[in-house]
């Protein structure tokens, strides 16, 4: 049996909060209606791949032993199916997404070429998942656009949105769109979902932000692995975030440093609204000195001394 990492989607067993979305999809399929090229768009964590899989897992076990539970919205994790794509030995299914903080390569387009030229498995159905699709660099999208053009009769796209960029218009004028949303509650149903079945703990000022529940599990274990915690000093917060992205790389550091300077401003503005002006500009040019840090490459010491004299100046 494949292990299983809950903070993986394609693990997520249970679907929550997202039973509306999922019975459209799942009624467009069991009616034929199901369009060549969806494009499925939303908030980066709030389940849309989480979504997709429930729904592949729906339509390729009908017939098996350990079909997919419909009532309970839950994939069984013994599916000869559910192992194929744990496994990556699925013919029927094509997983594209984009490298760590890169875009989505023309390499990757040319291989699905060749594989959509021939015939899949038992000439059935065949689904190309293309996750994070608002990657797709120019090359790789004029690649693309002449097989989403005219696609076989089995060969069924579905293309993620996870909003990040704008998304180029000749991609979207080609796709059926579903806008995937949560509520409110929703939201906080999710959260409280995973923060419970990761048995993660929660000891951030993360509650007090907007975000979307896979954001929310992501900022809370890179919060548990550095310790931060919400009496942690802002420059501590800095300091830690700033020198595991110089390790990693990873964007999902600088973006949880930029929601920790969001809060930390928004709370100074509430308790000192004479200095919201000030406070206003110097949250804007802390901001810039990160994002240059990324774009540009920056020395990360002098990054952290010039937010310090910026916090330290108010």
């Amino acid at each position: 049996m494949t292990e299983i990492n809950f903070h993986d989607p394609l693990n997520s067993l249970e679907l929550v909060g997202l039973n509306k979305h999922f019975n459209d999809l799942t009624n467009l399929y069991d009616n034929s209606l199901f369009p060549n090229v969806l494009l499925i768009s939303g908030k980066k964590g709030i389940g849309k791949f989480t979504l997709v899989n429930h729904f592949l897992n729906y339509i390729f076990t009908k017939n098996e032993k350990f079909s997919y539970d419909f009532a309970n919205k839950k994939i069984n994790k013994d599916s000869l199916f559910y192992q194929s794509i744990l496994n990556k030995s699925c013919q029927n299914v094509l997983f594209i997404k984009a490298e760590l903080n890169k875009n989505i390569k023309i390499e990757q387009i040319r291989n699905l070429k060749q594989i959509l030229s021939k015939s899949s498995l038992n000439n059935g159905k065949r689904f190309i998942i293309i996750d994070e699709v608002e990657f797709l660099n120019e090359n790789s999208i004029n690649a693309l656009l002449k097989t989403l053009e005219e696609p076989s009769n089995n060969n069924y796209f579905i293309l993620v949105d996870n909003q990040q960029k704008t998304l180029v218009e000749t991609i979207s004028s080609r796709c059926i769109k579903n806008k995937v949303y949560l509520s409110s509650d929703d939201r906080k149903k999710i959260i409280k979902f995973l923060l419970e079945k990761n048995d993660i703990n929660n000891d951030t000022t993360l509650d007090k932000l907007n975000l979307s529940p896979g954001l929310f599990l992501e900022f809370n274990i890179i919060c548990n692995d550095l310790k931060i915690v919400k009496d942690t000093n802002i420059l501590d917060v800095v300091n830690k975030l700033l020198n595991l992205y110089q390790k990693t790389k990873n964007r999902s550091n600088i973006n949880l440093l930029v929601y920790f300077i969001e809060y930390f401003f928004y709370s100074r503005m509430k308790n000192e609204r004479e200095k919201i002006n000030s406070f206003i500009d110097v949250k804007s040019n802390i901001i810039k000195n990160i994002n240059d840090l990324v774009q540009y490459n920056l020395n990360i010491n002098t990054v952290i001394n010039s937010i310090e004299k910026n916090i330290n100046s108010v």
